[in-house]
């Protein structure tokens, strides 16, 4: 047996939910472009629940079950109140609270298929308000309750920040859930089909693509790239900074992808709400330094930028806490997860690859006084 880094190049499994084939991402044969110019993000939900579009009514009820299930037990917003708030990043709250809900859904151990997707229901509904409730109650704030009458995208930055968002604002994170919301078999996608191909419940699968997705190689780049632009300052220093981090062979955050090789194709869609959002606050200066980062790294090192890098500036102009990026990326790919997850379980086979074994050849066990 031989042995593949990081699994690079290994098809592991087959599955009709997403595609990257040519550096074109599709969500069940939609092309991403078309998906994030037209589509809502609960259409998109439903897309990769049922693989195909909704008709008006299946929207509404879905529209309807998300609003009705979005309410989390007082049990948990209550524990966000005991954590260290100065010491916990957000996603290790999140990973702890959707562990938590487990433990207050009756049906948290039913594997019918009719459980499981009220279970995705739930978590899809759920994973906003968790966010935004941990995000404000760090604060000192009470949570705020969603307005049934708001979209998904419009009620997460209402109860985020008390006001209802401008159309741009709604239309800029909408965009940023449809491109978030899957991705093919990537590390957290991969982490959540392994843990359920034990057929462990809904509730574990998710927990455990919350852990892959914190690190900052997967969902917490983009926290770095806001970093980076801070540290940076302004236009005039991109130059130096770029040049002496690309002469020590430093990497550069939000630049590069595993799979793609041409660009990502969803970093153009980020890239012009960037544009519009900062002119709206008046800080065009984070749109002028990424494009000025851009140009550098893409042009000496062939590194187009990934989904992460323009997400960035689009979070920051949307007043969102930097270390909320992630959790953010949560709420959307929570979507792809639970869709990945049901596939596994509608036609499992456990997941258990080989490993090529590199240590010392056979060994004698010597008694301890003897060693």
């Amino acid at each position: 047996m031989t042995s593949t880094k990081g699994l690079e190049g290994v098809v592991a499994t087959q599955s009709a939910i997403s595609s990257i084939i040519d550096d074109t991402l599709t969500y069940v044969g939609y092309d991403i472009d078309d998906l994030a110019d037209h589509a809502s993000f609960e259409e998109v939900i439903y897309l990769l629940w049922h693989q195909r579009l909704p008709k008006a009514d299946e929207l509404a009820e879905l529209k309807q079950q998300l609003a009705d299930n979005m309410a989390v037990p007082q049990e948990v917003l209550n524990h966000f109140k005991t954590y260290p708030i100065d010491q916990v990043h957000p996603m290790t709250a999140l990973r702890t609270a959707v562990s938590m809900l487990g433990l207050y859904d009756e049906k948290a151990e039913d594997m019918s298929e009719e459980a499981n997707y009220l279970k995705a229901i739930q978590l899809q509904a759920k994973m906003s308000t968790l966010v935004t409730a941990f995000a404000r109650v760090r604060k000192g704030q009470e949570p705020i309750a969603p307005k049934s009458d708001l979209s998904f995208a419009a009620n997460f930055l209402y109860m985020l920040n008390g006001e209802v968002p401008e159309a741009i604002e709604e239309e800029a994170f909408n965009k940023a859930l449809v491109l978030h919301a899957d991705h093919e078999l990537n590390a957290s996608t991969f982490t959540a089909r392994v843990c359920v191909a034990t057929l462990s419940d809904v509730y574990s699968g998710v927990v455990a693509a919350l852990g892959a997705l914190k690190g900052p190689l997967h969902g917490g780049a983009n926290e770095q790239v806001m970093k980076m632009l801070m540290e940076i300052g302004s236009v005039d220093n991109v130059d130096s900074y770029i040049n002496e981090k690309l002469a020590n062979k430093e990497k550069i955050m939000g630049f590069g992808h595993r799979v793609y090789r041409k660009g990502d194709p969803r970093a153009k869609h980020l890239r012009e709400m960037s544009q519009k959002l900062t002119k709206l606050r008046g800080e065009e200066k984070w749109y002028e330094m990424s494009i000025k980062i851009d140009d550098i790294v893409t042009g000496q090192k062939n590194l187009p930028p990934n989904v992460d890098f323009y997400s960035a500036s689009v979070y920051h102009s949307l007043n969102i806490d930097h270390d909320l990026f992630t959790p953010i990326f949560a709420v959307s790919r929570v979507s792809g997860w639970l869709a990945h997850i049901l596939e596994q379980y509608s036609n499992n086979r456990l997941i258990r690859p080989r490993a090529e074994y590199t240590g010392p050849g056979m060994q004698k066990y010597v008694p301890v006084n003897e060693r």
